[in-house]
């Protein structure tokens, strides 16, 4: 019975040791858990704050190519009015463009077309390259494919109409003629 007295005296001095350090224990769980959630919370601060830079960021980018190119609407619109005035030039017969009494209506045609490309050029609207260069799908739009030995097949040999870029973006495709192998 002796020995059963000690263990039982035993488990009482276990039990008591353990109930000592349950607070303590039970402390450092809780600032285990408060140390946990404090780091959540400031990694999703971080993340809410990268998010509002994203967003930011975004905006700025946004308003930066709303203003590049807000003229976009309007210079497609022009460039109906330009094409009108080069149609007029070339369809006046070359007699009638050095009579005297035409001779103020030309240069009044001539002097608008030249300011209308001042306009473009103080907005960033140029005019795409087209007779002589290779077939590029990004800002020429091939209509026809004309047969020869000219050139190389696949290289721009007539514009039907002129095609612009404002910065760097298509405003409107060349239309072109391609040469082909003949």
């Amino acid at each position: 019975m002796n020995d059963d007295q000690n263990l039982h005296d035993e488990a009482d001095e276990i039990r008591a040791e353990t109930a000592a350090d349950a607070p303590e224990l039970a402390e450092h769980d809780r600032l285990a858990e408060l140390e946990a959630a404090l780091a959540e919370a400031k990694q999703q601060a971080l993340y809410a704050q990268a998010e509002t830079q994203n967003v930011r960021r975004r905006l700025e980018q946004d308003k930066v190519s709303a203003s590049a190119y807000a003229v976009t609407g309007f210079a497609r619109d022009i460039l109906s009015v330009k094409d009108n005035l080069e149609r007029a030039l070339s369809a006046m017969p070359a007699d009638m463009k050095g009579h005297e009494s035409f001779q103020g209506l030309v240069t009044g045609i001539e002097a608008t077309g030249r300011e209308i490309d001042t306009v473009f050029q103080r907005n960033g609207i140029t005019r795409i390259d087209a007779v002589g260069q290779k077939l590029d799908p990004n800002k020429h739009q091939a209509m026809v494919e004309i047969p020869g030995d000219e050139a190389e097949p696949g290289t721009i040999v007539q514009e039907m109409q002129a095609g612009y870029m404002i910065k760097d973006r298509l405003l409107r495709p060349a239309l072109v003629g391609v040469a082909k192998k003949g």
